[in-house]
This record gives structure tokens, C-alpha cells and sequence, in this order.
């Protein structure tokens, strides 16, 4: 069993900041690849940002140099530092991995943190 803690979310003003982390927990023996999606109202999901087991990362066009994904590896975790924030960024923000455990290569998601622009 694998468990994905997103936090961070929230009210944010339009040329802000805010950080998410996602800490995952359980079952695990090895992650690859991490990263962060998300949903807006009426849209379909999308990718925002991924970094591999190596860091290597690969970001949305609409966020490259405003967002930063990072990982720290001793944790389990992975955070996304959202800079210079628009109001098309208001969304569902979701954390995904993948990893190992006795079975195999899975991928998980986590449940989701709203961020919502603050007047």
C-alpha cells in the first residue's frame, strides 16, 4: 500500500508564490519518476512538470520559468514552487509516481490540492 500526501495548496494572489510537496510513504522500493498535474475547471488533465529518479525535468510550455519541480530523494518527495502565478493556473493539482515494490512498476496518484486565486 502506497500513500501520497499532497499539501501546499491554496490561495495564492495573481504574480505570487506558492510551493506543493507530495511526500509518499509505504510499500516502496524504489521511485522513478515524479511529477505534478492539473485540472482546471472544464479541462481535461495535463501535465505540468516531471523530474526522473535523476533529475532530469521536463515542464508544460505555460510554466516554464515560473515553475520549478524538485525532488528530494531521502524523503520521498517532491515539491513544485510555482512562481509568477496567472489565474489560468487556477486548478486541481495533482502529484503522481511511480515506483517499485515486490510486484513491480506502479504508478499512483494522489488525491489533489486545490489552489485558487485570492482576490
Amino acid at each position: 500500500q502506497v500513500q501520497l500526501v499532497e499539501s501546499g495548496g491554496g490561495l495564492v494572489q495573481t504574480g505570487g508564490s506558492l510551493r506543493l510537496s507530495c511526500a509518499a510513504s509505504g510499500s516502496i522500493f524504489r521511485i522513478g519518476v515524479m511529477g505534478w498535474s492539473r485540472q482546471a475547471p472544464g479541462k481535461q488533465r495535463e501535465l505540468v512538470a516531471r523530474i526522473t529518479s535523476v533529475g532530469v525535468t521536463n515542464y508544460a510550455d505555460s510554466v516554464k520559468g515560473r515553475f520549478t519541480i524538485s525532488r528530494d530523494t531521502a524523503k520521498n518527495t517532491v515539491y513544485l514552487q510555482m512562481n509568477s502565478w496567472k489565474p489560468e493556473d487556477l486548478a486541481v493539482y495533482y502529484c503522481n509516481v511511480d515506483y517499485t515494490d515486490s510486484t513491480g512498476w506502479h504508478s499512483y496518484w494522489g488525491q489533489g490540492t486545490q489552489v485558487t486565486v485570492s482576490s
